[in-house]
């Protein structure tokens, strides 16, 4: 979600010069000094699960008994006893109380028993180190959680051991979570959301789960309701670790009935796995700028497998929305098609508020160019709440930048650069950097497009 949001922020940039090649009028420097400090989201209102009770049993299983591989796993664990979590390395300012923030809402939401301590050997700890020492261990990882380590010292030492497998892990005691700390905050916020939660909770990911952070699309970036649902349900007295699939199987029915009675209305939709080939072809899709031969075969190679399934839901969509992505700099006529065709699918799919909001940036950007910015506004509004409810800063600051063109074009200068302000609040937490800020500020001062 993040590479969404940049993607289209270099549209909104395009043209302007870096600002640190340009000496700003004076104007402009009244503008920037008076520029609001970085946005904070309120009072935690997640999505609600939005799938039948039914569905949501089958997940639970899936994601505790398998890895994001396909590996299945042969027991069930979870912590047994109260959870302590340390933060280690060298935290960013806002990694605090964003953690503080998350272990609020595991402890009121999800009714887990979880605290952070300062000194002494923790359940969980997260260490917060560089980018570069990451990417050195895990090349493609943005972050990531391991069994039986404290620091990334200890796991580098012992990756190669048997103690380091999930596979062969049969208790939870010691796990060690890493962050990067020169990133933007809401990409920390982020690492700190879905590695607690696999830290605590299922190791798996789905993609078959429209409305969770457990799934590899990456439109969610903090826990949902669903999530809490899941992770509420692991630490119910019914379950212990060691338990079997079959044990597990025949407990959970029960026990998800019990903690959302709000799902036993909701329609039981088909459950179908997502085929390995279908995984593989989105994973090698996925990218920026121009498509290449390669990765337009692969999503049509993931059209033909959705066919093929008999899928409706968001599985069918997400080729469609990638093929958009992609073809939207050579074929902008034709990505709208493709959107138009998500779309389809997604209105019919409960729980996708937030990948039509993402489609919205899009086709919003589209209509501007256009010059149809003032028929964007409903669905820009509309798309502004649901980021606004996710905690999405860096797209919530895309969608306020289109707002305030939107509004440029419908003759109301005056509220286009109070959004444009909003917008840059919201920019300084999603995108992190000052350089893209202090060129928002630019652009709102100058009136930029």
């Amino acid at each position: 979600m993040k590479r969404l949001a940049g993607i289209f922020l270099g549209f909104v940039l395009a043209g302007c010069s870096s600002v640190d090649r340009i000496e700003l009028p004076d104007e402009i420097k009244v503008t920037e000094a008076a520029a609001p400090v970085t946005q904070a989201f309120g009072t935690p209102r997640p999505f609600p699960p939005a799938r039948s009770n039914t569905n949501i049993a089958a997940d639970f299983v899936e994601l505790h008994f398998s890895l994001e591989s396909g590996t299945a796993l042969p027991v069930f664990t979870r912590f047994e006893g109260p959870i302590t979590v340390r933060l280690t390395g060298a935290p960013a300012p806002t990694m605090q109380s964003d953690l503080t923030r998350l272990l609020t809402r595991l402890q009121r939401e999800a009714r887990i028993d979880i605290r952070q301590i300062n000194d002494g050997q923790a359940n969980i700890t997260i260490e917060a180190v560089t980018q570069r020492q990451i990417q050195r261990l895990l090349p493609q990882a943005a972050c990531f959680v391991v069994p039986n380590a404290s620091s990334l010292e200890e796991y580098n030492r012992d990756k190669r051991k048997t103690k380091s497998s999930w596979r062969a892990l049969r208790s939870r005691e010691r796990l060690a979570i890493f962050i990067p700390n020169d990133v933007s905050p809401q990409e920390m916020r982020d690492c700190l959301h879905e590695e607690l939660a696999q830290a605590i909770g299922p190791l798996n990911d789905m993609y078959r789960l429209p409305d969770s952070v457990f799934n590899d699309d990456n439109f969610h970036t903090v826990l949902t309701g669903f999530d809490m649902l899941i992770l509420r349900a692991t630490y119910v007295p019914e379950l212990q670790t060691g338990m079997t699939r079959e044990q597990v199987a025949q407990v959970i029915p029960g026990v998800i009935a019990r903690l959302n009675p709000r799902g036993a209305n909701l329609p039981v939709q088909p459950i179908s796995e997502t085929p390995r080939e279908w995984i593989d072809a989105v994973q090698l899709a996925v990218g920026k700028g121009r498509a290449s031969p390669r990765q337009m075969r692969a999503i049509d190679r993931a059209m033909r497998i959705g066919r093929e399934q008999g899928w409706t839901d968001h599985r069918r969509a997400y080729p469609h929305y990638l093929k958009a992505r992609l073809g939207e700099f050579d074929a902008p006529e034709e990505a709208q098609r493709e959107y138009a065709i998500a779309l389809q699918y997604l209105r019919a799919t409960p729980g996708t508020e937030l990948q039509r909001a993402h489609i919205t940036v899009q086709t919003a950007a589209y209509a501007l160019t256009q010059g149809r910015g003032p028929e964007a506004l409903p669905d820009l509004d509309r798309a502004i709440a649901t980021m606004t409810r996710a905690e999405n800063a860096s797209m919530l600051a895309t969608l306020l930048l289109l707002k305030a063109e939107a509004l440029k074009q419908a003759g109301k200068p005056e509220q286009a650069r109070s959004v444009r302000l909003d917008s840059l609040g919201w920019a300084r937490y999603g995108f992190g950097s000052e350089l893209v800020v202090s060129t928002l500020m630019q652009d709102v001062a100058l009136g930029a497009p």
